[in-house]
């Protein structure tokens, strides 16, 4: 079968398209035939090798969605022909994948392929960033920084959907108009403002309740300055580069202010949250709450192009390779 490896660290041009044999799925394994991949920001660190993989050569992506083809040993309630998706599974860059079960859902009859590739690991992270890390409610006003991107935009729906007033950051008109569409109540473009003084200036000087900040060492000293007290800065990500090491009394300094990284994969370590918080998102997607917006669809041959274009801040919404 047909596969994007990685054999060394570097650009988008280190993907190569090439057989390769995964063999039978082993014990706690279901071999899935990928019919849509989900790409992520993470499959660029691991390329880059900002994050390391297991070892070397690997298979990239770690999100997708298809059908059932053999089940390994220990493995109940799924069958062949079975439509699933899953996340947090090393290999999804491939026209088939032996899936860890524990990471393996039911997808819905109502959600099609491509929609179940592009919404695990984004919508995953958006559930436990809204539900768990700060539980936003009607009323909570927040900051989304990248709001038109693949995590912004479900953040910005999902917030607007429990009554949140959503303040999004941009990099340009379309992605303004983009995020605005999705349901941002006050859009601000970087590139033109001071979004830290715009954000004081639409919350009247106190702030908001939390700020979700997949960017990184740009935003990180203007989304601690967009806190009320006791405020809540969220990183879950560093798409500008890794916040620099500082000081945690500027924490005390700027407020008494909350600061934390969460994980996907720690919120995930159990088999019981990975089907509740798996439920709670198709439920926001199947009643339409939440859409989850696809902008780019690639072949997988071209998986390289979709890192190209994703490390140069071209896209909005999600991307997908289609085997």
């Amino acid at each position: 079968m047909k596969a994007i490896r990685v054999h060394q660290h570097g650009g988008p041009d280190v993907l190569a398209y090439e057989n390769v044999e995964i063999g039978e799925p082993g014990p706690g394994e279901v071999r899935v035939r990928n019919r849509a991949i989900g790409v992520n920001f993470i499959d660029v660190y691991l390329r880059s090798g900002a994050y390391r993989p297991p070892h070397l050569p690997f298979i990239l992506g770690k999100e997708g969605a298809g059908e059932v083809v053999s089940v390994g040993a220990d493995v109940e309630g799924f069958k062949p022909g079975d439509r699933v998706a899953y996340v947090e599974a090393l290999g999804a860059y491939a026209e088939e994948h032996n899936v860890p079960a524990h990471y393996l859902v039911h997808l819905p009859d109502d959600i099609d392929f491509e929609t179940g590739s592009a919404m695990m690991l984004k919508g995953l992270t958006a559930q436990y960033l809204l539900r768990l890390t700060f539980r936003v409610e009607a009323g909570h006003r927040i900051l989304v920084h990248a709001a038109a991107g693949g995590v912004g935009l479900i953040l910005t729906q999902w917030a607007k959907h429990l009554g949140a007033t959503v303040i999004g950051t941009v990099g340009s008109p379309a992605k303004a108009e983009l995020a605005r569409a999705n349901g941002a109540d006050h859009v601000i473009d970087y590139a033109k403002e001071n979004f830290a003084e715009r954000v004081r200036e639409i919350t009247r000087g106190e702030g908001v309740d939390v700020v979700y900040d997949g960017i990184g060492q740009a935003t990180f000293e203007g989304s601690l300055d967009s806190l009320r007290p006791f405020g809540h800065f969220v990183s879950f990500g560093s798409a500008s580069g890794p916040i620099a090491p500082f000081d945690i009394t500027t924490l005390a300094r700027k407020g008494s202010l909350y600061a934390t990284w969460p994980l996907l994969p720690t919120h995930l370590a159990r088999r019981e949250d990975v089907l509740s918080m798996s439920k709670e998102l198709f439920e926001v997607v199947g009643k339409g709450a939440v859409r989850i917006p696809i902008h780019a669809r690639l072949a997988l041959a071209d998986a390289a192009e979709a890192h190209r274009r994703l490390e140069a801040r071209e896209t909005t919404g999600a991307t997908v390779l289609l085997p």
